[in-house]
């Protein structure tokens, strides 16, 4: 078969994905000979397109399940989409408006056809993006969280848990997106630092001339909902005013002082200003001391008829033109800059309003209990497990979930009401209809029930998701599927951190609510994507790259280890296009090194004795690194697996094993060698192929035809064998030969192809009579011998081998001493970190006793080096 002289992503990626799809390799069928691997995608809104963040998380998971595949599992990687009702009503609104019809012109079913049309056009968009970044999903399990049977879980798990007493109707002060026009559980409101203005305005005292009190506020726009001024009852400086009214500026509505401890009397100026209707702390404050109620927004953040003046202006416009009217009574004090925090809806970004609202609410406080013990106890383990404090807290605190929403995309409210004002839950209205009548015995019919025109959370779906991808009736009839006895629960969940609360948190619960277990045992938690100016990336930035022109330019294999290069898990990522440039050079790297070796012409009479030890090397090295790439696998550490398959390939395959073995130009090679050179060359695409499959995929099948069934994505992954430590040290040391003799032709102006004799005085000449066929090719050496000190030569030291180069002429005494006393500075300095470590008693304790044995080792050998670098200036001076 020839090799292309250049790799070509474009014309490889396509055919392998294809050939993977036709046969099969995604798929998975319930198998008890094997044992299963499972993950379910974190569903991407059925709105989006693939962005930087989804390309990380993505990456990481098809690693996790390639890996899995070739370790002989059962890998499922079950895809899907949500269908995001906020963010997809909004895209469907705006639809609308561009061709010239409002929403409040359709009915509900009119409204649906459109998003439905909306859904099919653009819905399956971000998946198909997927497939160019090489995910390996079981695309026949495609789920969508409003599918029908979706669909019929969510609602029969709102009536399961409205009859169990976990679900109930009432009204709270909830988080409002004025511009969604709906509720927003807490989760979904991201807190922003703004620049804002402090505005101190006096409420004249009713019954007095001058006398009044300042009110220090944010927000001038609410005084018109004001119903009280609250003191702290041991303020000393407010006692004259108890049981007295003050009048609302602007309206003059007389108002009550109340006395409460809650105020601060050190904050502002030691009093409040009451809004229930606006405010949580004042709607609780409002309860203790039964106060009214006013409400003067409305749904769209608007002044309604209750706030008297400035009606049907918006909340902010109105917020300017208050305070210039409290300036020209004379009754605004003054004004300051202000920064404060202030919730932003997570989906519309608009400023959140506390709002009272008839909503539904999922009670949380012992249904969060099992989930909040099972990553305490690690049965469910965060990666990093920094997160656990961070989960820990927000279980603790957790607030009733507010689970309606005003939209019409989404799953509508299995409630209905009815005539004499009372509601029945039932998954259909026939059955709605059988419980009513038998409840209240009043002849309804099928006409007099209304559904709740409400929709839930979109978590309230995908909250089931570890579940419902398999089985959607367990929800309904209690009885698993075979599916579900086999792929749940799932082994690792890769997510983003924001999203710890909306959907990691809710799916443990949902899991222990109705599987009685755990949904998956490990959650590895990415990094944000980040630009080099540390923002997060995003459309309206204009700081993300389009991934899809990234794998275009770079290709896919590329791009995967370019975001992998530095992404430890929980940490953020800076992203840079040299890395991309990085993981594309990494692919041409591999390349060109297969075609140097297919390159070779075999002799099967040469003889391969002066290669064994380079093999034998090499073989070490490879398990080496192979148990140090399963040990970083296994604790979650993909970045450093990726670097250390790295390091391998680039540094020790391809710089060193094949530059010992390589023949000279134009000559054959022996055939033991090449054919333990392909056997390498194999071992090295396995490991590599979770991070590239296209480009190990298409090696592999390069280096021989294969059937079917020995494709790369199916052949078994290495296993780590026992490795000689010592002999991968001791070709260290003569790497390191290698590099200083390298270093002192560079800086004396030595020609590589110049050859000259090598003295060594060691204690150790075996270790270099092993490898004298590489020291000599590499090191382009003439002769090496072994014995004492050399005048007129260079000298060196690896380890504590003292080395001596000859030199015609005179040698530069001083810059010897100099080049000695520079090395000796940094052994010297070297040393000290060394003894800075072990001196560190939870150190010594603490560490595994090889790693301690390690750093004793590189102690003593920086002490033998101090004194032959020592003895060779002695002999300068």
């Amino acid at each position: 078969m020839s090799i292309a002289t250049k790799y070509s992503p474009e014309s490889v990626e396509a055919k392998w994905y294809q050939y993977w799809m036709e046969n099969k390799f995604f798929s998975s069928q319930v198998d008890h000979s094997k044992e299963p691997y499972t993950i379910v995608i974190p569903p991407p809104n059925v709105t989006g397109v693939l962005h930087m963040g989804h390309m990380l998380n993505n990456t990481i998971q098809d690693v996790l399940i390639r890996k899995a595949r070739m370790e002989g599992k059962n890998a499922c990687w079950v895809p899907g989409t949500d269908h995001a009702s906020i963010a997809t009503e909004a895209k469907v609104v705006a639809m609308l408006k561009e061709r010239g019809i409002d929403k409040k012109s359709l009915t509900r079913e009119e409204f649906l056809t459109y998003a439905w049309e909306w859904k099919e056009k653009y819905g399956g968009i971000i998946l198909e993006q997927l497939k160019k970044l090489g995910a390996s999903c079981d695309w026949d399990r495609t789920k969508f969280t409003m599918d029908p049977d979706l669909s019929d879980a969510v609602l029969s798990v709102f009536v399961d848990l409205y009859n169990k007493g976990k679900i109930y109707r009432g009204i709270r002060m909830v988080n409002w997106d004025p511009q969604g026009k709906t509720a927003l559980s807490d989760d979904e409101v991201i807190t922003k630092e703004i620049a804002s203005k402090l505005y101190y305005i006096q409420y004249r005292i009713l019954g007095t001339d001058d006398d009044f009190l300042t009110i220090a506020t944010t927000r001038p726009e609410t005084i018109m909902a004001d119903v009280a001024i609250c003191i702290h009852p041991n303020d000393p400086r407010f006692s004259h005013l108890k049981g007295k009214k003050a009048l609302i500026p602007l309206i003059n509505r007389a108002i009550p002082i109340i006395e409460d401890e809650y105020v601060d009397m050190e904050f502002g100026t030691g009093c409040l200003k009451v809004t229930p209707a606006h405010d949580v702390n004042d709607y609780e404050l409002g309860i203790k001391h039964k106060l009214e109620v006013i409400d003067i927004l409305n749904d769209d953040g608007t002044l309604n008829e209750k706030a008297q003046i400035l009606i049907g202006e918006d909340r902010f416009i109105a917020r300017k033109k208050i305070g210039k009217m409290l300036d020209e009574v004379g009754q605004l004090e003054k004004t300051e800059d202000y920064r404060s925090n202030v919730g932003h809806s997570e989906r519309t970004d608009a400023v959140v309003e506390p709002k009272l609202s008839l909503q539904w609410f999922l009670k949380m406080e012992e249904i969060t209990k099992p989930a909040l013990s099972s990553v305490m106890e690690d049965i469910i383990q965060l990666h990093p497990s920094k997160f656990k404090n961070m989960y820990r807290s927000w279980m603790e605190n957790v607030r009733d979930w507010c689970i309606s929403r005003q939209l019409w995309w989404g799953h509508q409210i299995p409630a209905f009401y009815l005539p004499n004002g009372e509601f029945v839950v039932a998954k259909t209205k026939e059955e709605a209809l059988q419980i009513a009548n038998n409840k209240f015995n009043n002849g309804y019919v099928l006409e007099d029930l209304k559904q709740d025109e409400d929709v839930l959370d979109t978590w309230f779906s995908s909250w089931l998701w570890p579940i419902s991808v398999f089985d959607t009736k367990v929800f309904s009839t209690g009885v698993k599927n075979e599916d579900l006895k086999y792929y749940y629960p799932t082994n690792d969940l890769v997510t983003a951190p924001e999203i710890l609360f909306f959907w990691v948190a809710r799916m443990i619960i949902s899991g222990y609510e109705y599987m009685g277990e755990k949904p998956f045992s490990n959650v590895y938690l990415t990094g944000i994507v980040r630009d080099k100016l540390g923002r997060k990336m995003s459309k309206s930035l204009g700081n993300s790259p389009d991934p899809l022109e990234l794998i275009k330019n770079f290709g896919a294999d590329g791009v995967r280890t370019g975001m992998l290069f530095s992404s430890p898990a929980g940490n953020d990522l800076p992203y840079d296009e040299k890395l991309v440039e990085q993981g594309r050079n990494f692919a041409n790297k591999i390349w060109n090194a297969f075609r140097l070796v297919k390159g070779w012409e075999i002799d099967e009479t040469l003889s391969g004795e002066s290669n064994k030890a380079s093999i034998t090397w090499f073989e070490n090295r490879f398990n080496e690194a192979l148990t140090e790439i399963e040990d970083h696998f296994s604790k979650f550490r993909i970045s450093d697996a990726l670097m250390a398959t790295y390091k391998l390939v680039w540094d020790d395959f391809c710089s060193w094993y094949l530059e010992m073995i390589k023949p000279a130009y134009q000559h054959p090679i022996d055939a033991e060698t090449f054919g333990k050179t392909i056997g390498f060359f194999e071992e090295i695409l396995k490991i590599l192929h979770p991070f590239m499959p296209f480009l190990t995929e298409e090696l592999w099948h390069q280096i021989m035809e294969r059937n079917t069934n020995e494709a790369l994505i199916v052949t078994d992954w290495p296993k780590a064998n026992e490795f000689d430590k010592f002999q991968i040290a001791e070709a260290n040391q003569v790497f390191e030969l290698v590099s200083q003799i390298r270093n002192i032709r560079a800086s004396k102006g030595i020609s590589p192809k110049e050859a000259f004799s090598l003295t060594i005085k060691t204690n150790t000449p075996h270790l270099y009579k092993r490898f004298d066929a590489v020291l000599k090719k590499l090191a382009n050496l003439s002769e090496i011998s072994f014995g004492g000190s050399l005048e007129n030569a260079v000298s060196f030291v690896v380890k504590s081998d003292e080395c001596f180069i000859p030199m015609e002429g005179q040698v530069n005494v001083e810059e010897e001493k100099e080049s000695i006393h520079k090395e000796l500075e940094y052994t010297k300095g070297f040393l000290n970190s060394v003894v800075k470590k072990l001196s560190n008693e939870r150190f010594v304790s603490g560490a595994p006793a090889e790693v301690v044995a390690n750093e004793k080792k590189k102690q003593a050998d920086a002490e033998a080096k101090i004194k032959v670098l020592m003895d060779a200036l002695s002999k300068l001076s």
